[in-house]
């Protein structure tokens, strides 16, 4: 049997990608006020945010900052404050492309599981974003760097972490625009398709497992945002590992597999072409957004991708 395969095509344009950060400079008013009035002393004004860590006294507008998480990458690109550095899943591919072209000189400071305190160091960071559930060893030293604000976890709602990063950045406006366009093209694509009774499931390939995405995942949340069920399973905190042998249970009416490549050959795994009559509606998708864009560009990109795919379905 052939089965269908999709590929990231050209996405329509974000009119919000490119927001102003006025709310980020109208909070300069908002602070302790200039001892003198000077650009000096206003560039030195911080505030309090409270995080994973506690509080910590950041720049009112920070301008060199460095993101240790693709949801803080993603949100800050989309609020329109370019990272000086950032971790990266995998340093042979970079920053993602869904990012666009401002993203694409953000240097490397290592891996998101591993970031290199030499690097970040040498940018001279006014702000560095971490978190706990992965830098927790690291934020003694981070914070000798600079001011750091760490999220409590990867694995919590990812719109939530969203919203501490805007805080960090001074822009808590321009993060609830973000989230109310993904809100509306959420129920835009599902009343478009009529997705409301159907069930879909994300599937990531790796090593001897087959990586099930849940309701609470980034992917499977945004899937759940336009209209979609989950299957139900005794989800293991966002995902759920599962043998080849139990590939049967990952059946869905959408079911969307993760490749790098989303035209190689081998991007369906042997278990699930063997067993094609079960998966009638099976697309492969990019990645780099479906798991690693966590954050309001990689939720507009998703949608896009699902809308997509439907599209070409009916």
């Amino acid at each position: 049997m052939s089965l269908p395969r999709t590929s990231h095509t050209s996405l329509r344009p974000l009119a919000w990608v490119s927001l102003p950060v006025a709310a980020t400079l109208a909070l300069t008013g908002c602070g302790g006020g200039g001892q003198d009035g000077t650009g000096e002393a206003e560039a030195s004004e911080t505030r309090a945010v409270a995080h994973a860590r506690g509080e910590s006294e950041v720049p009112v507008d920070p301008r060199r900052v460095v993101v240790l998480e693709p949801v803080q990458l993603d949100t800050s690109v989309a609020l329109g404050v370019i990272p000086v550095g950032t971790t990266v899943l995998n340093e042979a591919t970079g920053v993602p492309g869904y990012l666009g072209e401002e993203a694409v000189g953000i240097e490397s400071v290592g891996t998101v599981p591993e970031p290199n305190l030499e690097r970040i160091a040498a940018l001279e960071p006014d702000l560095i974003l971490g978190t706990e559930t992965r830098h927790s060893a690291l934020y003694d030293q981070l914070a000798s760097i600079a001011p750091t604000v760490f999220m409590a976890s990867q694995a919590d709602p990812w719109a939530e972490n969203v919203q501490l990063v805007a805080r960090a950045l001074g822009d808590e406006e321009g993060a609830t625009t973000l989230l109310d366009d993904y809100e509306e093209r959420c129920a835009e694509v599902a009343e478009t398709h009529g997705t409301e009774d159907s069930t879909a499931q994300l599937i990531r390939p790796r090593d001897e497992v087959l990586t099930l995405y849940g309701p609470t995942s980034f992917a499977g949340s945004t899937l759940e945002c336009a209209g979609f069920t989950t299957p139900e399973h005794d989800w293991e905190d966002i995902s759920l590992d599962i043998s080849p042998e139990r590939v049967l249970d990952a059946q869905a009416d959408l079911v969307l597999v993760t490749a790098t490549d989303v035209d190689a050959p081998d991007a369906v795994p042997d278990a699930i072409r063997d067993n094609g009559d079960a998966f009638p509606e099976l697309h492969v998708v990019d990645r780099s957004f479906w798991i690693t864009g966590v954050g309001p560009l990689g939720g507009m990109t998703v949608l896009d991708d699902i809308d997509r795919i439907l599209s070409a379905a009916e």
